[in-house]
């Protein structure tokens, strides 16, 4: 007689992003002048809504802004939001996600992370898996900026 093996799901289970997801929401009151929020999630995303509650400019991001290389600022690797309410909502699978702030620009921002989550553990997505050409890299090999020709 065969065992019956269950397996929790991965990344690759479709039936994973297609229900309701799980709700998860933060955000901060402070987050002040060149500075960085990194937001980890305990299970991957199926969508992420970062909604922008201040009137000075907010970066979202996949990579740390110092990260190696010149990272997610240098490359251009972020959305702007730069007015109260804007807002951006991403159909994705992430582990982690970063808010911050340009240098040179007063005040504290108001901002919101909404992320529908699937029942998939974050282990399952490697820690580095986000990362390369469109997340941390400035130049490709050939002489390109992330796969713009």
């Amino acid at each position: 007689m065969a065992g019956n093996f269950w397996t929790p799901p991965g990344l690759h289970h479709v039936g994973s992003y297609q229900v309701s997801g799980i709700p998860w929401i933060s955000g901060s009151l402070s987050l002040t002048d060149n500075a960085e929020h990194k937001y980890k999630f305990p299970f991957v995303t199926q969508n992420v809504m970062v909604i922008n509650h201040s009137s000075a400019k907010i970066r979202v991001h996949f990579a740390s802004k110092d990260s190696s290389g010149g990272g997610a600022i240098d490359g251009l690797h972020y959305v702007e939001l730069d007015s109260d309410e804007d807002s951006i909502s991403m159909n994705i699978k992430c582990t982690k996600l970063y808010i911050s702030t340009p240098a040179g620009s007063a005040g504290d921002r108001e901002y919101r992370v909404i992320a529908s989550l699937t029942n998939i553990p974050s282990g399952s997505m490697a820690d580095n898996a986000l990362t390369g050409s469109g997340i941390t890299d400035i130049d490709s090999s050939s002489g390109a900026s992330d796969g713009m020709e």
